[in-house]
């Protein structure tokens, strides 16, 4: 995994107090706006562009400090040498933090926008907290405006970032008018769309790439509602898909699969065929082993190879219904055949892994590999494919 939080070896940033996100530039972005988020990232070179911030690593230390006296230098660990320009980070003078906010090389750039949440899903990747995190949206507000306008794709996530409110449509209007070119995906639970006003007021942003993916686990809206935790979440999330399609909105539904999903799957395919037809995309997803699905592996946890056969048939139904069908983060090897055409490289690269079965494979190129903390649960019928 590639390191995106951590602390500064060193810094020396005079008086200065404030939480800062911080453009890493070099000779050829000095001309970038908003140079006042400029931070020279500094590897030697001898060209030296006038920023206020200098970044550094900490084997460039004393030349740094011997060029750059005047300036606010803050020194990073070998962990972050994998920063480079056009990235951001987010600096915390008086803990010396330091979180990497985007990454201009990556595959995918997801903005958290809040941690609070009105669901306790089972396998939550990011357990909500309820707390007044309202400087992230600020956070991102001060962000946006520094991305290059060639960014490929940047998505929102929380907690529930519908839960922000002003904050939520200041975020996606900054998103339309500094990335207009920019493809810009939400994930939300969907129910605070059952409001027909707020659905209407979030497509009238006008983005011209928007959309918004939405979980439901079960066509049983018991089933639903338990893995959520959350009594009424099914019907209000149904309504919230209806209302954002009948404004014009784009919606892909999510289907994590695990043990409590996969007997349903069939029928939930069945479910969308006959009440959600008109969404954009479906995707079947694998599950991560991080937040509370470690404390609820018990309740979550089966081999993928054991639900094959169901993955295989809900994603057959949604294809032969002309409905736009993914499969996510799942390895070729345990899907079945006749569905690795749908199977997606769909894991953020700063946590996806491979086996060591996977080293001869001759589809690792095409598969999605693994989330890192795989290591804590994997199937036991992992194996390469061999060139024939």
């Amino acid at each position: 995994m590639l390191r995106l939080s951590g602390f500064a070896a060193s810094a020396s940033v005079g008086d200065f107090s404030q939480r800062v996100a911080l453009r890493l530039v070099t000779g050829q972005a000095d001309q970038a706006p908003n140079r006042e988020h400029d931070a020279y990232l500094f590897k030697g070179q001898t060209f030296h562009p006038e920023c206020q911030w200098v970044v550094t690593f900490e084997e460039h230390r004393p030349e740094a400090e011997r060029l750059f006296s005047d300036r606010r230098l803050v020194v990073l660990p070998h962990e972050f040498d994998h920063l480079s320009e056009g990235d951001v980070i987010r600096f915390v003078p008086d803990r010396k933090a330091v979180r990497v906010l985007f990454r201009k090389d990556a595959n995918a750039n997801y903005f958290l926008v809040t941690e609070r949440c009105n669901h306790l899903c089972l396998m939550c990747s990011q357990p909500p907290k309820d707390v007044d995190d309202r400087w992230l949206a600020r956070e991102i507000l001060d962000v946006l405006p520094l991305l290059p306008v060639t960014t490929p794709f940047l998505g929102i996530t929380g907690g529930e970032p519908t839960l922000v409110g002003e904050d939520f449509f200041d975020i996606l209007s900054s998103a339309r008018d500094h990335l207009p070119s920019t493809p810009v995906h939400i994930l939300s639970n969907g129910r605070t769309f059952k409001d027909r006003q707020f659905a209407e007021r979030y497509q009238g942003i006008g983005h011209p790439s928007l959309s918004v993916g939405i979980p439901i686990y079960s066509a049983d809206p018991e089933v639903h509602d338990y893995v959520v935790q959350s009594k009424g979440a099914f019907d209000e999330t149904v309504r919230g898909i209806m209302n954002l399609k009948a404004v014009g909105a784009e919606v892909e539904i999510r289907v994590v699969v695990h043990k409590q999903t996969y007997e349903g799957l069939v029928d939930l395919s069945d479910f969308i065929f006959r009440n959600l037809t008109f969404v954009d995309h479906v995707t079947f997803m694998g599950l991560e082993i991080t937040g509370f699905t470690r404390a609820n592996m018990d309740k979550l946890w089966m081999d993928p190879y054991d639900y094959r056969s169901e993955l295989r048939a809900a994603v057959q139904y949604l294809a032969a219904a002309r409905i736009n069908v993914s499969v996510y983060n799942h390895q070729l090897c345990l899907l079945d055949g006749s569905i690795h055409k749908y199977a997606k490289r769909s894991i953020s690269d700063w946590k996806n892994a491979y086996m060591n079965e996977c080293t001869s494979c001759s589809k690792r190129a095409e598969c999605g590999g693994f989330f890192s903390s795989s290591h804590l649960a994997r199937s036991s019928h992992i194996s390469a494919f061999q060139t024939k």
